[in-house]
């Protein structure tokens, strides 16, 4: 089985070229077939998705574009969920794409950009409505795991040192892993107005999550959760008898593990911190108004407002270049680290994440930091310039950071530029990728990985309301 950290590389003289942003004579004749499963070999289908797919493509000039668009934006519906029905239920088990288990984060982001379309197709609202049923169950199997088996049947990491169970395909403790369904699930709400979600699993899970928060507060010891793995890998790994580094309890909530899956320097992971304190003020809002339990609200106001006065007080730091900026992770003694991450939440997300307005000049002065040599997992090379990180390597841009960089722009310039960066780096294939060199994109890490070909799915569509001369 593979797992996130294996690369999947292609090479060649033509596809070098492809790489660089060239194109072989043969490329405009036969390149634009489309790249989907046939209609009977597609996993779901959305009468709501095709019409989108056929109104936005009919406005993109630029014929690799909208080629581009109609591979990427249904990827998530075409190849990676299983939808049924349990007890009456929708339950829908989500795929990242070429490994074959749900993460809590990647499942929520694959059908993110569908939201939108809910009230017009009760179909597609079944299916994301059995992402979140299933989400809480996870929830509530085991809060700590970032991935889930479809089923109980066990996994290549078995032998973490971990509590595993065969229902968890890993155990890396993140704190999005949490944020991610409840991000999902308000929006649903608002969205659709359907409210039967949030059933007794669901207030359970809500409370499950809160407890966890708390409980990685660390105000009493360290908890319970510990991770170790045998390998060569550091960041595979937790120090310290898999604790994580040393944190000084100020408020902030420890992540084991950042959103790429790796190991954080110092557990107080910043953007991730932000998205929790969006997403407990979404579960108090949830709780006061569907299920009527103040007490439970307030409980969540609470902790968002503590973690929030401890993210001012602890994450900024005076840049000697850009001022006033965030921190990537901190420990609370004052030790600072200065990076951002491709994966999302990062530093450049929070905008998207409705963390901070791209408008907060503690942001603008962020941003400025971490997509400049500042940032020591941003590169700049032949084909593109972006953020990476260590998931992979140096010297790999993730289009992902590509594309998050053009959602949180108001720069047309700019989100030109990133769309030009995205076009050319595709590498023949018609899809995003996990990462690609930066100076030759037919380098790259995964061919099928869904998260990025929604994430671009949501960009173009974006790009199509408001910018639509850029296409």
């Amino acid at each position: 089985m593979l797992s996130r950290r294996n690369f999947i590389k292609i090479n060649g003289v033509t596809t070098a070229g492809l790489g660089l942003g060239l194109r072989p004579g043969w490329f405009a004749a036969t390149a634009f077939e489309s790249k989907r499963p046939k209609l009977s070999e597609r996993k779901f289908t959305s009468k709501a998705v095709e019409a989108t797919i056929k109104n936005v493509k009919a406005a993109i000039k630029d014929p690799e574009l909208a080629w581009l668009f109609e591979n990427c934006y249904p990827n998530t519906l075409d190849t990676t969920v299983n939808y049924s029905e349990k007890g009456g239920r929708p339950d829908t088990f989500v795929i990242t794409g070429d490994i074959n288990a749900m993460w809590m984060r990647d499942s929520s982001a694959q059908v993110w950009p569908y939201l939108p379309l809910i009230k017009n197709d009760p179909e597609l609202k079944n299916l994301i409505k059995g992402v979140l049923n299933r989400q809480a169950g996870y929830i509530l199997v085991d809060p700590y795991a970032n991935a889930f088996n479809e089923g109980a049947t066990g996994s290549e990491w078995d032998s973490d040192r971990t509590d595993m169970k065969p229902e968890l395909h890993e155990r890396k403790w993140e704190i999005d892993s949490l944020c991610y369904p409840v991000r999902l699930a308000f929006n649903y709400w608002k969205i659709s107005g359907d409210s039967s979600f949030f059933d007794d699993t669901w207030k359970k899970a809500g409370k499950t999550i809160v407890a966890t928060f708390k409980e990685q507060q660390r105000k009493n010891g360290k908890g319970p959760y510990h991770f170790q793995r045998k390998t060569e890998v550091s960041t595979d790994t937790a120090p310290l008898s898999g604790y994580g580094n040393p944190v000084k309890p100020v408020g902030l909530i420890c992540s084991i593990f950042r959103p790429s899956d790796d190991a954080t320097i110092y557990p107080f992971l910043v953007p991730s911190n932000y998205f929790a304190v969006v997403s407990l003020y979404q579960m108090a809002e949830m709780y006061q108004k569907i299920a009527n339990d103040s007490a439970m609200a307030i409980e969540c106001k609470a902790l968002a407002a503590e973690v929030a006065h401890a993210l001012q007080k602890y994450a900024t730091a005076q840049h000697p270049i850009y001022g006033k900026v965030l921190a990537y992770e901190v420990d609370g003694y004052g030790n600072q680290l200065f990076m951002d991450d491709s994966n999302v939440p990062s530093l450049l997300a929070l905008p998207y994440l409705n963390a901070l307005s791209e408008h907060d000049p503690l942001y603008q002065n962020t941003r400025k930091m971490v997509l400049s040599t500042a940032n020591p997992y941003f590169f700049k090379g032949k084909v593109a310039e972006g953020i990476g990180g260590p998931h992979v390597g140096l010297n790999y841009i993730w289009p992902m950071s590509i594309i998050m960089r053009a959602l949180t722009s108001n720069d047309k310039a700019e989100i030109a530029q990133c769309i030009k960066w995205l076009k050319n780096t595709h590498a023949g294939t018609g899809f995003m990728h996990e990462s690609f060199n930066k100076d030759n994109a037919t380098d790259f890490t995964r061919k099928w990985f869904a998260w990025a070909n929604t994430l671009f799915g949501e960009l173009i569509i974006k790009v199509h309301k408001y910018h639509p001369d850029l296409l």
